[in-house]
């Protein structure tokens, strides 16, 4: 049986042949009752095990989804944590901080009412009566009316920027208020501050076009009140949502989230409209930007992107970017404050050919307006692509592969480790000295693809180490015993590389077979899902069942060193300073991930090469380190990960002149990513007539080759090839001199 799922940017397919038989053995273990099942094809419902609670037919949907939930969790996956009161511990705290992700709901008092629940979420799980989430609404119901009064009557009044005052934006820095003067005290300065943002943008507009003809200049007075004013109307609007879409159920639903991602952070709860969404996501038919949205602690973010989208085009939207506001053209933007990943996407979407702007906040703490024109979403820009490169000493084939694709449902489909090998030999015949494959951004794919990709660059040997939570590991090997490619190789990443990618990057690795450039590390996902149906009446082999879908985390990857992917990725040979390196975007920055560990090394041989490798990556790192582009890039990324840890002034001056800062810090980085001199890059014949037919791809093609001109991490990696290029022509000229010493000598 083939199981596969293919994860956000960060999956890999996976071949899983004793996974179910392990399920149904647990589902008909003597010892417990039956766990949920549907034997193939046949829609039989053998209940879950009680777990020796009271309640043997949960009454309601909220101890169904819950009881299924647990039973699940601790049976299949991959590494369970023991539901107890500790468990239970964690995941009230993380729910109340899920739920007031500000902090400006609930008071200390609230907190101490709820305690009682504290040590009975396990217990709920387990097979009791769900308590918890229902106390809380109704709480958190009141102090939502409360705080909806409290903002009404601040708004009401002007606010002054002149006093030297300032707040705190991270949570995790704040306690819940005391009491209600110490809330309304918060809720002033968020309001403060959210009016300051847009009061200071009107004055900076007013100064760039004082003096121009048919600019009506406005008073001080004027702006704060126009600034408030459209406060006000955001935060209204935030509160009717609250009131109105923000219910029991969703509440529920974010509590079943939060213990499920309290076993890791890929094993995920979708409600059955969330998973049709996710399905949506992932399908791509539709017309918007290509991204898909994630909701994390209050914030709207930028979950994915795909390859070839408009979102793409941009080179400007990055994971991890939170969408503050959307706009249609130049029309006034509406503030995402309050609003769900639904409903955000509602107004992202549009009709093909319009354009909407996104106000994002970037992960070094700048804020940038990004104009995209909605399209259909082009999903063969995703395939394999290449190009020869050089930066004036050789020839190097370049192959972008911003995917591991693969069209499991069509034998004659696309596969990235088929189009790949045809890039290789497209690159031989145009007599490339080295070839570098760039997986930066790639979040993965299919683990077949990967397994096979690799075998292009050694000879036969394992590739991936598979294993279960109780299996003997088992080894993916390439077993054909050719190599399509013996020369020169590097193989560039970032922190976006996952999954396929960091097992492609470590194969290389360890096998010796070329050097790694990038990022510190890779991003660090080693785990596989699946997702699991909770419905009685469909079961576990269906992922849409009515009482929603579990994504559940079964599997994990090792390298053939026997050193897991998971946690710490693939450290890279040699290392470039990046924007994104202090952004806490990798799985080790998330407290709920799974640990590395390491089994057994798999049996393998080191690749021969004519070339010293820890000499090329010396060169490279000596020269990335003395490179002044390079240093000023670490310098600035330093200190904007400094102000992001910080308080932000609600003075208007002090307010302005730290935007500047940040600002100017970030258009200098900008700058610096490009390159003095252009590097060389040229088509392989016929790639670019490909696209006469079609003009928008065909100005996408030269904007991606514009692109690689200035890249100054692909030049470096060039730098890195070209010394492997150059000690192996070293090698051949003295195998040949020794081969002329000793035919003198015989002669």
């Amino acid at each position: 049986m083939l199981i596969g799922f293919h994860g956000n940017k960060a999956g890999c397919f996976i071949v899983i042949f004793d996974t179910m038989q392990k399920l149904v053995k647990i589902m008909f273990n003597k010892r417990s009752l039956p766990v949920l099942v549907v034997l193939l094809s046949c829609a039989l419902f053998i209940g879950f095990r009680s777990m020796g609670t009271k309640h043997a037919d949960p009454p309601g949907k909220y101890e169904k989804i819950l009881h299924n939930v647990g039973d699940i969790l601790q049976q299949v996956h991959y590494s369970p944590q023991q539901i107890n009161d500790e468990f239970s511990k964690e995941i009230f705290s993380k729910y109340i901080a899920t739920v007031d992700a500000e902090k400006n709901m609930f008071l200390q008092s609230d907190v101490q009412t709820l305690k009682k629940y504290e040590l009975k979420i396990d217990e709920e799980l387990l097979g009791g009566k769900v308590e918890f989430v229902p106390a809380l609404s109704e709480i958190y119901k009141k102090r939502v009316q409360e705080a909806e009064l409290l903002t009404k009557e601040i708004l009401a009044k002007p606010f002054e920027f002149q006093t030297d005052e300032s707040i705190i934006r991270d949570s995790e820095k704040l306690e819940y208020p005391k009491n209600l003067e110490e809330k309304k005290d918060r809720w002033r300065k968020r309001l403060k501050y959210m009016t300051l943002e847009r009061y200071a943008d009107m004055v900076e507009n007013q100064e760039k076009n004082k003096g121009k003809e048919g600019f009506k200049p406005q008073s001080n007075a004027e702006m704060e009140a126009s600034a408030r004013d459209g406060v006000a109307k955001v935060v209204a609007r935030m509160f009717d949502r609250l009131k109105l879409k923000y219910n029991d159920d969703e509440r529920f639903n974010q509590f079943v989230n939060v213990i499920t991602n309290k076993m890791d952070p890929h094993t995920t709860f979708f409600p059955p409209r969330d998973k049709r969404y996710f399905d949506e996501q992932m399908s791509g038919r539709f017309f918007g930007i290509g991204a898909s949205l994630t909701l994390q602690e209050g914030n709207i973010k930028i979950a994915s992107v795909i390859t070839g989208s408009p979102a793409w085009k941009t080179n400007e939207i990055t994971v991890g970017d939170v969408v503050l506001k959307v706009a249609q053209g130049a029309n006034e933007p509406v503030d995402l404050t309050g609003f769900d990943v639904e409903d955000a996407v509602k107004i992202i979407r549009g009709n093909k050919g319009t354009e909407v702007r996104l106000t994002l906040r970037k992960a070094d703490g700048s804020v940038k307006i990004v104009p995209i024109i909605r399209d259909e979403i082009v999903q063969d820009e995703s395939f394999a692509r290449s190009a020869v490169v050089g930066n004036g000493k050789s020839k190097i084939g370049y192959i972008m592969l911003p995917e591991f694709y693969a069209d499991f449902d069509n034998p004659r489909g696309a596969r990235s480790a088929v189009d790949v090998a045809k890039e290789v030999i497209k690159l031989k015949e145009q007599k490339v000295d080295g070839i570098i494959i760039d997986l930066r951004n790639n979040g993965g794919g299919s683990l077949y693809d990967v397994v096979q990709m690799a075998g292009l660059f050694i000879e036969d040997g394992p590739i991936v180490q598979v294993k279960d939570r109780d299996g003997k590991p088992s080894v993916l090997r390439d077993r054909d015993k050719s190599v399509l490619y013996d020369g020169p190789l590097a193989v560039m990443v970032n922190e976006f590389s996952a999954s396929a990618s960091e097992i492609f990057a470590a194969a290389i690795q360890d096998y010796k077979r070329g050097v790694v450039i990038g990022s510190t590390s890779t991003y660090g996902k080693g785990t596989v899902q699946r997702n699991i149906g909770l419905d009685k009446e469909t079961g576990m082999f269906s992922s849409n069942s009515e009482l929603g879908t579990i994504k559940l985390t079964l599997q994990k990857f090792y390298r053939i060193n026997g050193g897991s992917t998971q946690l710490k990725g693939v450290s890279s040979d040699i290392v470039v300073p990046d924007v994104l390196e202090k952004s806490k975007l990798r799985e080790k920055d998330d407290p709920t991930a799974l640990g590395w560990d390491e089994i057994a090394k798999a049996d393998y041989s080191t690749w021969k090469s004519p070339y010293d490798l820890n000499q090329v990556v010396r060169n490279s790192q000596m020269r990335v380190d003395q490179n002044h582009s390079f240093n000023l890039i670490k310098t600035n990324t330093d200190w904007l990960a400094e102000q992001n840890d910080r308080v932000y002034s609600l003075n208007l001056q002090k307010f302005r002149e730290e935007k500047k800062k940040v600002n100017a810090t970030v258009k200098q980085i900008e700058s610096l990513y490009k390159l003095n001199n252009e590097l060389e890059v040229e088509s392989i014949p016929g790639d670019e007539e490909k696209f006469a037919t079609d003009p928008d791809k065909l100005t996408r093609y030269k904007s991606w080759k514009k692109n690689l001109r200035n890249d100054i991490y692909l030049d470096e990696t060039i730098n890195a090839v070209n010394d492997m290029i150059y000690q192996q022509n070293l090698a051949m000229k003295k195998g040949i001199d020794s081969k002329l010493d000793k035919s003198k000598q015989e002669n």
